[in-house]
């Protein structure tokens, strides 16, 4: 913060010295003829006068161009100063299953941006916030998981938060960093971040959503405390007094408050308080919509000297995914995030249900969940204030393949069974339905697979390489599949077409009614960015 400092006095100095350097109007000048002056002076001085008003010009303009060139020496060390501050990493270091979005007809494609809090003690500043210095060391775990949503046209966003008790399935990754192989596994998700950092955090939700994320950021205490101060202050609503005693140490009498630093960090860890993980969301997006509401009313964006501190503490507290490593692509980023009014954010939390393996997590919802990541893969407003032009707005192209498929007869198709849930058990028998299905439509060498059963909430056409693309197409325009439902993934040796869940039943796959703007589910716990009104109640035991 010091040299930032230096560097706005130094701007402020060098405006300054302009302004004292530059040419004063002649006529001012007593010696130009004011009172008590010569008519001879007054003609001896007006025939040098264009002389000299020529060399004050040129070396004002000499002495401006010194000062120019010295601040922007300035600011472009400060920019690499920034630039050196930003911690980077590999986008996805796991195997993953969704593909980019391609561009609707109107040349735009929507922004997928994974938020992620780390809960890392690797650092006296961490352990000192986050207690718990028996676990300094570990893998840091991946507490708080959002997935910001930016719409194609930049009118709305939408931003889900998955609990981090959810069990899920996380894929084999590899840790960009130690080089060490995670192989894959059935666990909670906030686990993925200690098996191969945020890439595989980013590859997990990929494969869980259908959804392609384009970047990923992460932040720990530290971290979450420079931000809170750099904004100054957010306001938070209580119904109780509340002492999260033994927890976050939150301590907060009823009614409305500004929180910065320290407290700020401790209302985003609070989870007993509250009473579960679930409402611990609840609490952060509340947060974040009074964030971003307060950065609007500051209009940080246009006020340099906010927006150098803002600079300054985001590039010493967030760790990025490569692509987006640079202070200006980030500065890029936020200027997308600015455009889109408060009333169109919307903050959800992904539908879930208790675990029948585990009371203490939670799985994905069934069709609830889904119905969340279809909206976002089809790029639907969570929202309905939205103009009828927007809602009317060009959807998603689905790019078909280049590469012709082969005959029907000719392409081996092996068909799964993944109709289980994290509630529901399988359906017995559906992959030999839907092969004798595909074998009746002329696919000959279609056959169901006995292997492992999967748990998929929708169904979906798998292939290994570019050269069956086409045929996996082909294969899912056969049994009504959405081309959008067809995925590239190494985790298959050929065409697999997996039933999910969607699909328990029936010979024909079930058409899917395509979901409207501000249709989003009921359990998705949503709230509206301009909505200033939630308060969070109190658990019992917390209140004083």
């Amino acid at each position: 913060m010091g040299q930032q400092s230096r560097v706005q006095q130094g701007k402020a100095s060098a405006v300054e010295d302009t302004m004292s350097l530059a040419p004063q109007d002649p006529g001012a000048s007593a010696d130009a003829g004011g009172p008590g002056g010569s008519g001879r002076r007054r003609q001896g001085r007006g025939t040098d006068r264009p002389r000299r008003r020529r060399r004050v010009l040129r070396w004002s303009a000499i002495v401006l161009a010194v000062v120019i060139s010295g601040t922007a020496g300035a600011g472009y060390l400060y920019y690499q100063h920034l630039n050196g501050n930003i911690q980077k990493g590999e986008r996805s270091s796991g195997d993953s299953k969704a593909k980019k979005t391609e561009a609707n007809t109107a040349g735009q494609t929507p922004l997928n941006i994974l938020l992620i809090g780390s809960d890392s003690r690797n650092s006296d500043e961490n352990v000192a916030l986050g207690g718990s210095r028996d676990n300094r060391g570990n893998p840091p775990l991946g507490d708080v998981q959002m997935l910001i949503h930016l719409s194609a046209d930049r009118k709305s966003a939408a931003v889900v938060s998955i609990p981090r008790d959810t069990r899920v399935d996380i894929p084999r990754c590899k840790d960009a960093e130690t080089g060490k192989t995670f192989p894959k596994i059935n666990t909670i998700i906030n686990e993925s971040l200690a098996r191969g950092g945020a890439g595989c955090t980013l590859a997990t939700w990929q494969n869980l959503t259908g959804v392609y994320i384009d970047h990923w950021m992460t932040i720990d205490f530290s971290g979450v405390v420079r931000m809170a101060d750099a904004i100054g202050g957010v306001e938070v609503c209580v119904k109780q007094n509340v002492w999260d005693r033994g927890g976050s140490g939150l301590k907060m009498k009823a009614g409305t408050k500004n929180v910065e630093g320290k407290q700020a960090l401790q209302w985003l860890r609070t989870r007993h308080a509250w009473g579960s993980d679930l409402l611990r969301a609840r609490a952060q997006h509340m947060y974040l919509n009074s964030m971003i509401r307060t950065l609007q009313n500051q209009n940080v964006f246009t006020d340099t000297g906010r927006l150098m501190d803002l600079a300054e503490a985001a590039t010493k507290s967030l760790k990025v995914s490569e692509e987006i490593g640079t202070v200006k692509k980030l500065y890029d980023l936020g200027m997308q995030l600015k455009t889109v009014p408060s009333n169109r954010i919307t903050m959800t939390t992904m539908p879930n249900v208790e675990d029948p393996r585990d009371r203490n997590h939670v799985v994905p919802a069934g069709a609830d969940a889904e119905k969340v990541w279809a909206m976002i893969r089809d790029d639907v407003p969570f929202d309905a204030n939205g103009s009828a032009t927007d809602a009317k707005k060009p959807a998603t192209g689905e790019k078909l393949s280049k590469d012709p498929a082969a005959p029907d007869d000719k392409i081996a198709v092996q068909v799964r069974n993944g109709t289980r849930t994290g509630t529901q058990a399988a359906v017995a028998g559906r992959a030999g339905t839907i092969a004798k299905q595909l074998v009746g439509k002329g696919f000959a060498q279609a056959v169901a697979d006995s292997s492992a059963l999967l748990d998929m909430d929708r169904t979906v056409v798998r292939y290994p390489s570019a050269d069956l693309e086409g045929d996996a197409q082909r294969v899912a325009k056969a049994l009504g599949i959405p081309m959008g439902s067809v995925e590239r993934t190494s985790d298959v040796s050929g065409i697999t077409v997996v039933v999910g869940a969607d699909w328990r039943s029936g010979a024909a796959y079930p058409k899917q009614s395509a979901p409207k703007a501000g249709d989003i589910p009921d359990n998705a716990d949503a709230i509206n960015g301009s909505d200033s009104t939630p308060c969070m109640d109190v658990y019992s035991p917390y209140r004083w």
